[in-house]
């Protein structure tokens, strides 16, 4: 009997859920792996046309004027005197228009595409177009071509700060025409990309996917090859080596593609200029010059023509260890092959780096009497072929680890035996296969590295091809050894994957450089040893002095405040006051870095604390505030006003009762992050709600993907930001009216937490995805709930899939009246006054400054126009936010579910909560237990210590009441400003 129930159990869940339970065998012919949804690689496409005998066409151009452009809006094709001086009618590219154009080849063959554009925006939003020809995306890369911009630094000398260090000079778009030959957005390819093109007419479109340009003319061209040195060499035969030495300092006098490579401070002696005192802007790149197709341009002026070498002064200290490459272009142009790349190797040390053969001969280069351009492009192209074969062998890894799941159903038990080579007959062949290419790519990167010793990402590269060996000898232990193959810190995969984010890297940096005719006037680029000496004495002795930002006490007439932030934060922070706030109000301010938040409580204890605390985590004010350490914001006559400007949800936190005790500095967002490719592939629509989401699970879950929710994306223990969201949106609560109980325990509660487990139980979405990220770059999780970090590693490091991702708000629960209750948290970092303070209204006055609309908008601009888009800020300030250099729709997304921001409130025992919030979903996903018996079990524990918590802070005694504890309200915060009509809230 009991053999027949679980018999008849199997037979009911593959009816209900086939492609969980579906054999390996058993897929159909339209169950693709998930990367082949969307179009093949350019590397994969590459390469079958070089098999099927597909070359290059032979010499051809043509251009196409923008008055011949298949245009939908003729308003936007602007006049010749509209054109920029571009004498020519031009087209008004934005707000994801297209424009379509034919042209007729006389040879069927691979050719080139390339466009005149002038950039509008002063915005870091990247111009990103897709190209489809004859009705198609030929490859995946093809989705994505960025127009760069070009910058310069506004002056060419530093100003200083008020410590005397050089201060990073603003950021200016140069305003001119460019010329663009598509390229591969991650700039992986060493040549631009190429194009199948069939004999006679063509149709190729240009879609805008963001930010407004003019588009000029467009080419059609075939490939261009470059010189080989000896055929560069023999050109200019009759030129002679000059007798001269051009010294040129990398920080100074430089155009550039990206505003965010910077000039750099480095401590150390051997930089020119130096001082063992301030820090001087001495060298160029470093960290903010490491991605692939970043490119600075120096202005040279030579006074003769003739032969020069060139040598470069540089520091190539890569965390990873291994070389770095770049492209020489010399008035904009790669001279000849060779120099397309040259290879940085790696040095702890300065070192003056010629341009040489393989043989240590140094390179000439022929330079005309005048101006010139000596530039330097990221090039990670020498690395492509081991990536390819990397994500090829993780995706591979991937579905190999579905097939096992599905065959063991996600059972890990070290004591059972599996026969899994009977199930996936060759799985050990596969394995060893893996190895092999990884092998053969580890030689190859090698080779690329001359060094003695191996990189960190040889190193991880060797670790993963051995575990796949080991694990390739013992096939049938793999369902035991997952950890090994594709899960875990140290899994192969992880090994894997952590190289794909290092090696691209291209970090490099530059002092100096030469232009000159014999090496021995090349001064060395270290400096001597007592030089070194004498330096380290002083800036030992100086350190005793500086003061530079760090936490000391300051004046009685400057209030203190300490900032949880990095360096680059606090100085940006300290020039806008010196600037703006001090000059408007005469208050005087000292901003310095906080050593460790966690000591606020304990300088406040022994009263050595700032007067302001910017950028400490939400909890922290309540803690303080319920010791008595903290001031009352809403005891300010302007107080209410000023709130209107920030999310009412964000207040919950940070407040007990109708007091205020800090205001929302930054706030954090969860919204709906999706694969437009892929979903449009699979015909999905985005999901508006929970039962949408389930809906669509079958057909993802078919193709081996699935729905990630941020439940999977926390370890053991589920916080607050996982767990409430779900009880909120079924109109539960986490509190009882006075405080002194929890209400997880109503029907409205049971059913968000019943909910929130059945989707890992019922709906077989993820347990536990370490890294949503990378998930979602390799489309194994095309869909799913994250915030604000992942919204910025999308933006700053996922360049192969921008512009195919979007956002939407979170998922909710739609109710009787149509509307969908879409509650989510979103603290973030906040800032507070000390009850210690010198002066109340003083530090109210720059809390106001601070959070205004006009300084919050100048900060994350500058922020973002400096450092780079990972340097993203998430203004609580909603005005302000609408004011970011961000796309327009992703805003208006994420001021839609800030809406719906409903922040946990603080109450003393309300860890408690969170913490068995925790283990009831554990105790119904892994032990099965009945979701009323586990959420009563915790009940019981948490009442228990919440009474005990507020006896010792006094609202209860002797077990009796002595004071009530309101819980906070949106309705409460918003009566504050006087809304009315508003929608709804909880």
């Amino acid at each position: 009997m009991k053999f027949k129930r679980f018999l008849w159990l199997g037979l009911a869940l593959c009816l209900i859920f086939p492609q969980t339970y579906a054999s390996a065998e058993g897929n159909s012919k339209d169950n693709k792996p998930a990367e082949q949804v969307v179009e093949e690689n350019y590397h994969t496409v590459l390469n079958s046309w070089e098999k099927k005998g597909t070359g290059d066409a032979s010499e051809f151009e043509a251009s196409v004027s923008p008055s011949d452009f298949k245009i939908k809006d003729k308003k936007n094709l602007l006049s010749e005197s509209e054109s920029k001086g571009y004498n020519d009618r031009v087209f008004y590219w934005h707000n994801r228009d297209s424009v379509s154009y034919e042209v007729n080849v006389e040879e069927a063959g691979l050719y080139e595409l390339a466009f005149d554009y002038y950039p509008l925006s002063n915005e870091v939003v990247p111009i990103e177009g897709a190209i489809q020809v004859n009705g198609n995306y030929p490859f995946y890369e093809s989705r994505r071509i960025v127009f760069p911009a070009d910058w310069k630094n506004e002056k060419n000398t530093f100003e200083k700060d008020r410590f005397d260090n050089d201060m990073i000079p603003k950021q200016k778009r140069i305003e001119r025409w460019n010329t663009l030959t598509a390229e591969d957005a991650s700039q992986l390819q060493s040549e631009p990309l190429r194009y199948e093109l069939k004999k006679g007419s063509n149709t190729i479109q240009l879609t805008n996917l963001s930010g407004e340009m003019l588009l000029g003319k467009a080419y059609v061209k075939s490939p261009s090859k470059l010189p080989s040195y000896k055929d560069y060499a023999k050109k200019h035969e009759n030129a002679k080596l000059a007798k001269t030495m051009i010294t040129r300092e990398a920080e100074k006098d430089y155009e550039k593609n990206s505003s965010y490579i910077r000039p750099f401070a480095a401590d150390d002696s051997s930089a020119i200029p130096s001082s063992p005192k301030n820090l001087l802007l001495n060298t160029l790149g470093s960290e903010s010059w490491k991605d692939s197709g970043q490119t600075v341009n120096w202005n040279v002026n030579v006074k003769k023509d003739g032969f020069y070498k060139l040598t470069f002064k540089v520091l190539q200290n890569k965390e990873t260890g291994g070389p770095v490459f770049r492209k020489l272009l010399i008035d904009g142009k790669v001279p000849f092959q060779e120099t397309s790349p040259v290879t940085f190797p790696f040095n702890k040390n300065w070192d003056n780096v010629t341009l040489e053969d393989e043989g240590g001969k140094a390179y000439l280069f022929y330079l005309s009497k005048g101006k010139h351009q000596i530039g330097l492009e990221a090039d990670a192209a020498p690395v492509e072929p081991i990536l390819h074969t990397t994500n090829k062998v993780m995706r591979e890894m991937e579905e190999l680890t579905l097939e096992i799941r599905k065959l063991t159903g996600n059972q890990t038990d070290t004591s059972r035996g599996w026969k899994i080579s009977e199930y996936i007959p060759g799985i050990d062949k596969k394995l060893a296969g893996w190895a092999d290419e990884l092998e053969q790519e580890l030689k190859y990167l090698r080779k690329l590295d001359n060094s003695k010793e191996d990189s960190k990402d040889m190193v991880s590269l060797e670790m993963a091809v051995q575990k796949l060996r080991a694990l390739s000898k013992k096939p049938d232990q793999i369902p035991s050894r997952l950890t090994e193959l594709s899960e875990g810190s140290s899994s192969a995969a992880q090994l894997l994957g952590n190289m794909l984010v290092t090696l691209p890297e291209q970090p490099l940096t530059i002092d100096r450089f030469y232009v000159h005719g014999d090496e021995k006037d090349v001064p060395d680029a270290e400096a001597g040893f007592w030089e070194k000496l004498i330096d380290s004495i002083q800036r030992f002795f100086l350190s005793f002095f500086s003061e530079n930002y760090s936490a000391s006490e300051a004046e009685e007439d400057t209030l203190e405040v300490w900032v949880n932030r990095p360096r680059q934060y606090v100085e940006l922070l300290q020039n806008l006051s010196d600037q703006n706030f001090t000059p408007e109000t005469g208050i005087k301010v000292k901003f310095s870095i906080m050593p460790e938040e966690q000591k606020l409580i304990l300088a406040s204890a022994s009263n050595k604390q700032p007067d302001i605390a910017l950028g400490i985590s939400s909890w922290l004010p309540y803690e303080l505030s319920i010791r008595g350490a903290a001031v009352d914001l809403h005891q300010f006559e302007d107080f209410e006003k000023f709130s209107k400007q920030f999310s009412p949800g964000a207040f919950l936190p940070l407040m007990i009762g109708d007091s205020v005790y800090a205001m929302p500095e930054t706030q954090d967002f969860f919204v709906q992050f999706y694969r437009k490719d892929i979903l449009q592939a699979l015909g999905l629509p985005v999901p508006d709600t929970w039962d949408d989401v389930k809906s669509i699970l079958p057909e993802l879950q078919r193709f081996g993907m699935n729905y990630y929710t941020h439940i999977a994306g926390a370890t053991g223990f589920k916080p607050f930001q996982a767990t409430a969201p779900f009880v909120y949106q079924f109109d539960g609560d986490l509190y009882g009216k006075d405080g002194m109980k929890t209400a997880i325990g109503t029907e409205e509660s049971l059913k968000g937490i019943q909910f929130m487990a059945e989707l890992n139980t019922i709906y077989s979405m993820p347990l536990q995805v370490p890294n949503f990220y990378n998930h979602f770059r390799y489309s194994t999780l095309p869909i799913g709930t994250a915030n604000f970090t992942t919204y910025t590693q999308l933006t700053a490091a996922a360049p192969e899939i921008a512009g195919w991702w979007d956002i939407a708000p979170h998922p909710g629960v739609k109710k009787e009246d149509g509307t969908v209750e879409r509650w989510a948290t979103g603290s973030g970092q906040s800032a507070m006054i000390f009850k210690g303070t010198k002066s109340k209204e003083d530090s109210w006055e720059l809390l106001k400054w601070w959070l205004s609309e006009d300084t919050q908008t100048e900060f994350a601009t500058n922020l973002q126009m400096l450092y780079g888009p990972e340097y993203m800020w998430n203004t609580s300030n909603l005005e302000a936010f609408k004011n970011l250099p961000w796309p327009e729709q992703h805003k208006k997304t994420i001021l839609k579910q800030w809406e719906y921001l409903y922040e946990v409130p603080k109450n003393p025992g309300s860890y408690m909560i969170e913490r068995e919030l925790s283990n009831i979903w554990n105790r119904i996903v892994f032990d099965g237990v009945n979701p009323r018996s586990a959420v009563d079990d915790s009940v019981v524990a948490i009442d228990r210590e919440i009474k005990r918590k507020m006896e010792e802070f006094g609202y209860v005694k002797d077990g009796k009441m002595v004071k009530p504890y309101p819980i906070p309200t949106i309705e409460q915060v918003k009566s504050w400003a006087g809304d009315e009509n508003e929608k709804e809230t909880k």
